[in-house]
């Protein structure tokens, strides 16, 4: 695991009269990391599964934590962090009073960033919810361990470029883009030429891959 690293944004998020506290946590998936607390934001780097972060605090109204990994700052989805609660290794966000999570405050949202979107989700211009993921199935994972879906080997070249020659509006969905996560059925999915096991959706500013029977993604293209 990568050491964990204290970056300037979070030695400048305090609390009246001292720092904020720190915890530590293991990303379950491979997971983003976002400029601000909501799937309207930017990706600015990846977290690779079974890394370690350090946790400054999470949004209580909202399931977004800011983070500190491998010497960069931002935000990332709370539900696919993991904390050792007792013996058991516990999504963060929904176990975050029972680990001792930070609350941190709403930062001020930048207008250029969504400016129709709200902290944690995307307000009325979401039209459904990612499903499940790896979230669920941490419970009784060691901790650094992962929970993720085996990764889909790298897509052929032309599947990138149908992609990018015919791409589709973006979607907004609750909830963080992750292989494994499940797409609902009012997103309609792309058929790609010659290659049926794929359909294609542009998610949370993210081109995606999708098995097409269970509607779940298997690739995202950073």
């Amino acid at each position: 695991m990568k050491t964990l690293f204290t970056t300037t944004a979070l030695i400048a998020s305090t609390l009246a009269g001292g720092a904020m506290a720190q915890t530590m946590a293991t990303a379950s998936t491979d997971l983003n990391i976002r400029s601000g607390p909501g799937v309207q934001h930017e990706v600015t780097g990846v977290i690779p599964a079974g890394d370690d972060v350090a946790v400054a605090g999470c949004i209580d109204s909202a399931n977004w934590c800011e983070i500190g990994h491998d010497g960069a700052s931002g935000w990332a989805y709370g539900d696919y962090l993991t904390a050792k609660l007792g013996d058991e290794v516990k999504p963060l966000y929904p176990n975050r009073q029972e680990i001792g999570v930070t609350v941190v405050e709403t930062p001020v949202q930048n207008p250029q960033e969504g400016a129709n979107t709200a902290v944690g989700g995307v307000g009325g211009a979401a039209i459904g919810a990612l499903v499940g993921g790896p979230a669920g199935a941490v419970a009784g994972a060691a901790i650094g361990g992962t929970a993720g879906n085996a990764a889909t080997p790298e897509p052929a070249p032309e599947v990138r470029t149908y992609i990018t020659q015919n791409a589709v509006d973006n979607i907004y969905l609750e909830g963080e883009v992750v292989t494994g996560a499940g797409v609902p059925e009012n997103v309609t999915l792309q058929d790609i030429p010659d290659y049926p096991d794929y359909r294609y959706a542009h998610i949370n500013g993210q081109d995606v891959l999708v098995e097409p029977n269970a509607r779940q993604i298997v690739y995202i293209y950073r």
